[in-house]
């Protein structure tokens, strides 16, 4: 039995393999408004109070959300608002302490390129087109569009989707780095739920201090990154999978290991 949370915009499963599943539901294109958003941030602290072992986060077949509810954008006041909707939701995503992917089927446009940014992880159906096509409005992104995507892709590719709109297809978006993987669209949830169900299954407190390592230590320095590892090295230690991992290993040899997530 999983244990489900729904809301009308947002739903969260906690199904019994350790995974959270995270459903945008607003239809027709999951557009990312006011309510959904806060929907999403709540659900996003929800797992980093009671993390799972890891996290999917999905959408429609033929959308994962095309962005911004655009009816709510009229004026600088607005903008400022719906901003940090946007800043307050992604961020609380990207904080979660489990590895978190992008499940991508369909349309990732706008917000919803920025949400699937916002995870650890992007995979994306055949099918999936990804854009920030914010500049065909006259604006730029706003929810983190314009710092996640350079850190992911570089600043020339970056430069090139954000000025120009446009949008890449699946393959595209795989060959500069933008998702991971490419699948079938009928087998995307699947694979996406068999790679978290492996990474909820392994160190998961040492999973989530690496990705505490790497993601505050992309904002310093090379220098500050690599003291924050030194501290991060040994809070490891205090953990009992750290135990269990170190004594399996001379035992058994590596990968032999059983975690308790402790």
């Amino acid at each position: 039995m999983s244990e489900v949370v729904d809301s009308p915009l947002v739903s969260l499963d906690r199904r019994d393999d350790g995974v959270a599943v995270v459903t945008l539901q607003n239809p027709k294109v999951n557009a990312l408004s006011s309510a959904v958003l806060r929907a999403l941030k709540a659900v996003a602290d929800e797992l980093t109070a009671e993390p799972p072992g890891a996290v999917v986060i999905t959408g429609g077949d033929r959308v994962f959300a095309a962005g911004a509810d655009i009816s709510e954008f009229s004026g600088p006041d607005e903008a400022r608002e719906t901003g940090g909707l946007f800043l307050a939701a992604l961020n609380a995503v990207a904080a979660i302490p489990r590895a978190t992917i992008a499940a991508i089927s369909g349309f990732a446009l706008g917000g919803g390129c920025e949400l699937a940014l916002a995870c650890d992880f992007r995979v994306a159906s055949t099918k999936a087109r990804l854009g920030q096509p914010e500049i065909l409005l006259g604006i730029i992104p706003g929810g983190g569009g314009t710092q996640r995507l350079p850190r992911l892709v570089g600043p020339a590719k970056a430069k090139d989707l954000i000025f120009s709109g446009r949008q890449v297809d699946a393959q595209e978006a795989l060959a500069i780095g933008l998702v991971d993987r490419v699948v079938e669209g009928d087998v995307l949830l699947d694979e996406c739920l068999s790679w978290a169900g492996d990474l909820a299954k392994g160190a998961v407190l040492a999973q989530a201090l690496a990705k505490d390592a790497i993601d505050r230590g992309l904002e310093g320095s090379l220098r500050d990154g690599l003291l924050l590892e030194q501290e991060l090295f040994v809070e490891v230690f205090r953990t009992e999978d750290a135990a269990i991992g170190v004594a399996s290993f001379m035992e058994h040899g590596p990968g032999k290991a059983s975690f308790t997530g402790r």
